[in-house]
């Protein structure tokens, strides 16, 4: 049965621009479950433009909610993480200038320092999780770094669809990445810039087996509501 991990960041957001605690990221996390939602993903940046230290620390303490807790690689936001202990964590690529994620993980250039990274979670049984680009070469060096599964990023193939462009090549590449991460007993994930259309076509790649979606979401829920949305998700993902 494939998941559905819903992004709250930017119920952060939207508390955020007025300064005050409305809404609040912990009730969302509890309300996103209750709404359909297999896990909560909050994203704690180090610039802590959205989620805070204390909304990470509350929402990760939920019993019923399963938490996926992504963080870059600075040492202070893994030994923060280390001490609220999500039940999962996804490592993510960070730049300040940033408006969102653009890639994946630079896994060669990072490899020493993403192995000791691992090993320190996997320690505590936090699942761990890589955020890559959608090659071989990725998957190979995932399996080599131990991580227990791999998230690709789906940015390129969502840009293309949005635009009405051809997708299949990139569709192609995240097919074989798929396939070689399940045979090498690496879980498989996908996220990044995901709406309706685009998570139909990749919910066809059976060896995918969680979403994590959140701007789309919590975006359309503004016109019919964060309920019916993790349900028209949950029927896309389904199927």
């Amino acid at each position: 049965m494939k998941r559905l991990g819903v992004n709250i960041d930017h119920i952060a957001t939207v508390r955020n621009a007025r300064g005050e605690n409305h809404p609040d990221p912990y009730h969302a996390a509890l309300q996103v479950v209750k709404m359909g939602a297999d896990s909560v993903t909050i994203h704690l940046r180090e610039d802590r433009r959205h989620i805070n230290d204390l909304d990470a620390k509350k929402i990760c303490k939920l019993k019923k909610v399963l938490v996926n807790l992504e963080i870059s690689m600075n040492d202070k936001i893994i030994k923060n993480a280390l001490k609220i202990k999500p039940n999962y964590i996804c490592i993510v690529p960070e730049n300040r200038k940033e408006v969102t994620t653009e890639g994946g993980l630079n896994l060669v250039k990072n490899k020493k320092k993403l192995s000791k990274i691992i090993e320190r979670f996997k320690k505590v049984k936090i699942r761990t999780s890589l955020f890559i680009n959608p090659t071989l070469k990725d998957i190979k060096l995932s399996k080599e770094l131990n991580v227990d599964c791999v998230e690709i990023h789906t940015g390129k193939i969502s840009n293309l669809v949005k635009l009405k462009k051809k997708f299949h090549n990139e569709l192609d590449r995240i097919k074989k990445c798929s396939i070689f991460a399940k045979k090498l007993n690496i879980e498989v994930h996908a996220g990044h810039g995901l709406d309706y259309k685009t998570t139909k076509i990749l919910s066809k790649v059976k060896e995918i087996e969680e979403f994590n979606i959140g701007h789309f979401i919590i975006g359309e829920s503004i016109f019919i509501g964060l309920s019916s949305v993790i349900k028209k998700f949950k029927k896309i993902i389904k199927n």
